[in-house]
């Protein structure tokens, strides 16, 4: 159902990615492409301060607690970085077209990162920095970094070579992208925030992962390095995933079971960079399979995993042994926590420089 339900989507973000023709107001044809650009152009244009320029860049959203959490870093960022511009954007396309017909709120547009490049470009910014709100330098993660690729290789042609030439470009890494110092400084940060949970049960963080065939750079191996640096600070401690095979919800019962850890409560929170949907239906909704009443009527799929249940449900249940309800629900994503956030930011102030244009136009 997962592989199924993963490829639609993949579909629909790719259908939505191309671009449709539509009439504009003066009757002329335009592509959604075209027609995006030029929205983003005219904001870049209007907005335009400094000649330097953070582009945030969030999977996406359709939940006002999402909405909250980057609207409240963007403002981080430009009340810490002085002398920049900075804009937000989506890099996947079912959340941009979700959120532009309101699905949940009010309708908002946000647009992915090629656009906000190339309108960066067309103004000259002298300096760009694309900085990856992503948790693991996993699928995202590459979707992002073929954004800059393009961008670079100026791919839509229509940006000044030796403009491209001579901007500066950087990369800020996502936020567990080094497996010692990155892994460490976010395990401490977890305890700070979640030491008094942690003191009365169990902590489950829920990451997102990749499946086995998308697990780009092999990022799936961080889930496994923080629930390890966690451990060495509290054993009760716990990092599984809704998609990284063999660290299931199922899995961190199992490990939790192995440590002993067979009664009490269970706290789950997202680590997720925001609170939405994974964090509100798959980790804390009401969800349950039909005709389960008990811990043993669960059926574990064939890749490990029980599905149409939420933590909340599968840790809660009757004859699961332990006690996990809407109180244990910790529902906040990690961008809401300013500690974890700054390690985001510290990456932006360390983003590295790219040089795409040369490696690709050597002089």
């Amino acid at each position: 159902m997962k592989k199924i339900k993963f490829l639609m989507i993949a579909m629909m973000a790719i259908i939505a990615s191309v671009g449709f023709v539509a009439c504009s107001d003066d009757d002329d044809d335009i592509s959604n492409t075209e027609r995006y650009q030029r929205a983003v152009d005219e904001n870049v244009k209007a907005n335009k301060k400094n000649n330097k320029v953070i582009l945030l860049v969030a999977f996406g959203s359709t939940w006002q607690q999402a909405y909250d959490a980057f609207d409240a870093t963007k403002r981080a960022y430009e009340s810490q970085f002085s002398g920049y511009d900075v804009y937000l954007s989506f890099s996947s396309a079912i959340c941009i077209n979700r959120a532009a017909a309101g699905e949940n709120v009010a309708p908002r547009n946000f647009y992915a990162p090629q656009y906000w490049l190339e309108a960066f470009g067309r103004v000259k910014y002298q300096e760009i920095i694309v900085q990856s709100l992503q948790v693991i330098p996993g699928e995202e993660y590459g979707r992002v970094v073929n954004a800059v690729k393009d961008f670079a290789n100026n791919a839509n042609g229509d940006i000044d070579d030796e403009y491209l030439s001579k901007v500066t470009l950087k990369i800020g890494l996502p936020l567990l992208a080094d497996a010692e110092t990155d892994v460490n400084n976010v395990a401490l940060a977890l305890d700070a925030n979640f030491k008094s949970n942690a003191a009365q049960g169990v902590v489950a963080f829920m990451g997102h992962g990749n499946p086995d065939e998308y697990d780009t750079y092999k990022a799936n191996i961080r889930y496994t390095q923080l629930e390890e640096a966690l451990q060495k600070i509290n054993k009760n401690y716990f990092v599984g995933t809704v998609d990284m095979a063999d660290n299931f919800k199922v899995q961190v019962r199992g490990r939790m079971q192995a440590a002993g850890i067979k009664s009490g409560k269970v706290f789950c929170a997202p680590l997720m960079s925001i609170a939405g949907d994974h964090a509100h239906n798959d980790m804390a909704g009401d969800d349950l399979a039909e005709g389960v009443t008990k811990f043993s009527d669960f059926e574990v799929n064939s890749e490990g995993e029980v599905e149409d249940t939420s933590w909340k449900n599968y840790f809660g249940i009757a004859g699961a042994g332990y006690t996990c309800d809407d109180n244990t629900m910790l529902t906040k994503g990690l961008l809401e926590y300013d500690n974890i956030r700054q390690i985001w930011m510290n990456h932006t102030r360390q983003a590295e420089v790219v040089d795409y244009y040369h490696s690709k136009n050597p002089e």
